[in-house]
């Protein structure tokens, strides 16, 4: 079956919060990112980079991502950050404001290889640019783009409602550039913790969408992302009825079959497998 990646909940925390670090180590969150820059004050960057450093090399995270989000190369941090956190080796580094596909080919190049990167896509440039920066992203190894739709809400001076109608076009473009360079794609956070509803209704959307997860900003918050991109179990028994069918013998080479009453088409049997993979890796990291 295809193999896949839970990225169902990421959830961001400041590297300089230790006691948090450690918590994190015991969530259900598929990912774990290390936050270095929106979440930390200035006077705190130096002592942050060495905590997210100390983490990833403590490891105990288990089958969760590590990621650490650096502060950009534009900013007095952030080339130190990717010195010491590509030393450090995590899973992956996420960087931040990618503008242009210049900006990966910089952070690559102050990376180790065996480090991947990750993408904020957070900027009204980056919408124009959606095509060259899914090339970029295939050429510099980045596996992901994580939207960071509070900035952009503020660059475009819109408002960021539950629904996001004015995002729409931009979640939506780049749940599709993604998808055709063949990138992982998680959604923004959420911004109102104690707000369960809206949570679950703006999980549900991103799913609707396409995206892969979503991005979290409290531990309160992994429940409903990973309800809300897990596959339905019905939806798991159809795929692997579908499966079933294309792989029996007498199905060779057809394009089209009728099963249980449906018509089903051979790029559905690629959806199913692929749902498949996701469900069997999801229970394969909650057993461990």
């Amino acid at each position: 079956m295809i193999a896949a990646q839970p990225r169902r909940s990421a959830l961001y925390l400041p590297a300089s919060n230790a006691r948090a670090i450690e918590k994190a180590r015991t969530l259900p969150c598929d990912v774990v990112i290390l936050d270095l820059e929106d979440a930390v004050a200035p006077d705190a960057k130096a002592e942050a980079r060495a905590g997210a450093v100390a983490a990833v090399r403590a490891g105990g995270f288990g089958g969760r991502e590590l990621v650490v989000r650096v502060n950009g190369l534009d900013t007095p941090w952030g080339a130190d950050d990717l010195a010491a956190v590509g030393a450090a080796q995590p899973r992956a580094v996420l960087i931040p404001k990618v503008a242009a596909p210049a900006d990966l080919a910089a952070a690559r190049t102050r990376l180790p290889g065996g480090v991947a990167l990750w993408a904020m896509i957070e900027t009204c440039a980056a919408m124009f640019r959606l095509d060259a920066l899914g090339s970029g992203s295939v050429s510099e190894g980045v596996e992901a783009w994580v939207m960071g739709t509070n900035d952009l809400a503020k660059e475009m001076r819109c408002r960021l409602t539950v629904e996001r109608a004015p995002l729409m076009a931009a979640l939506s473009l780049s749940v599709m550039a993604a998808r055709a360079h063949g990138i992982a794609v998680l959604d923004g956070v959420f911004n109102e913790i104690a707000d369960a509803d809206g949570l679950a209704r703006q999980c549900a959307q991103a799913a609707d969408l396409g995206f892969d997860g979503k991005t979290l900003i409290h531990p309160s918050q992994v429940e409903a992302a990973n309800a809300a991109f897990s596959p339905d179990p019905e939806a798991v028994a159809w795929a692997r009825t579908v499966v079933a069918a294309f792989e029996a013998p007498e199905a060779a080479g057809k394009g089209v079959l009728k099963v249980d009453g449906r018509m089903v088409e051979r790029l559905h049997f690629d959806q199913a497998r692929r749902l498949i993979g996701v469900a069997e890796a999801i229970a394969a990291r909650e057993a461990a």
